[in-house]
């Protein structure tokens, strides 16, 4: 089994869509799917994608304690520059790029504006 699609919640999906298309485009993913309450993010229909939704109840979006959406990267030029990118955008610092342990996993978290927790890693690199 694999993961098809991450959806967050947001209460304003404008800016939220803002700030996933640029924090997105560096890393060769655009809109696959772009309704009015609902944008999907992804490099490939083949590969996992990113999405964000106002909530089907109509009750306020909020992030989830201990949730969080890993974006792979091809390189750690790549993961320090989504990290940079998301800050810019106004997204909180969670954790500045780096290494974590002796495996070769090198990443860095943020908080997008809605609050939802986010990382982008590579394996090496």
């Amino acid at each position: 089994m694999m993961i098809g699609y991450i959806t967050l919640g947001t209460n304003d999906i404008e800016r939220a869509a803002a700030f996933y298309d640029a924090l997105l485009a560096d890393a060769g993913a655009r809109r696959q799917i772009n309704l009015e309450d609902f944008i999907t993010w992804g490099a490939s229909p083949k590969h996992p994608a990113l999405s964000i939704i106002k909530p089907y109840n109509g009750e306020a979006a909020t992030p989830g304690n201990g949730n969080m959406v890993a974006l792979v990267m091809k390189t750690r030029e790549q993961v320090q520059a989504v990290h940079k990118k998301a800050l810019e955008l106004g997204g909180k610092d969670e954790g500045a790029p780096g290494p974590r342990g002796d495996s070769g996993f090198y990443a860095a978290y943020f908080r997008d504006l809605d609050g939802n927790k986010l990382n982008a890693f590579c394996m090496g690199g």
